[in-house]
């Protein structure tokens, strides 16, 4: 991905009951990535439930149809009655990247 895009960062603490979770998380990032805009997803989570996920967007037009799709809306609404104990989203634009990576350059020096 070359910058600048916009990072919607998920940070969430579980509950115990998965109750559908897994599927429906599964569907979500399949969801997603059929979505205008979409770049990627990273994802993360402890076994004490604190997980992070990061999903990256061209802009934030992209990031905004997606809050607005109906069946995230669903999911959304599931997970805040059943899934999560609390969470944060917190949104940012990503103006450099870099990492040990042949995608990726390796200075923060390369601009679009």
């Amino acid at each position: 991905m070359t910058p600048p895009y916009i990072a919607v960062i998920f940070s969430s603490q579980r509950r115990d009951d998965d109750d559908g979770y897994a599927a429906m998380a599964e569907r979500m990032v399949a969801l997603a990535a059929a979505q205008p805009g979409f770049l990627g997803i990273e994802s993360a989570r402890g076994a004490d439930g604190f997980g992070i996920t990061v999903s990256y967007w061209r802009d934030e037009d992209a990031v905004r149809a997606w809050k607005r799709d109906v069946d995230h809306l669903d999911a959304q609404r599931r997970g805040r009655e059943h899934w999560y104990a609390r969470y944060a989203v917190r949104i940012a634009r990503v103006e450099r990247a870099y990492g040990l990576d042949s995608d990726a350059p390796l200075l923060p020096t390369e601009r679009p």
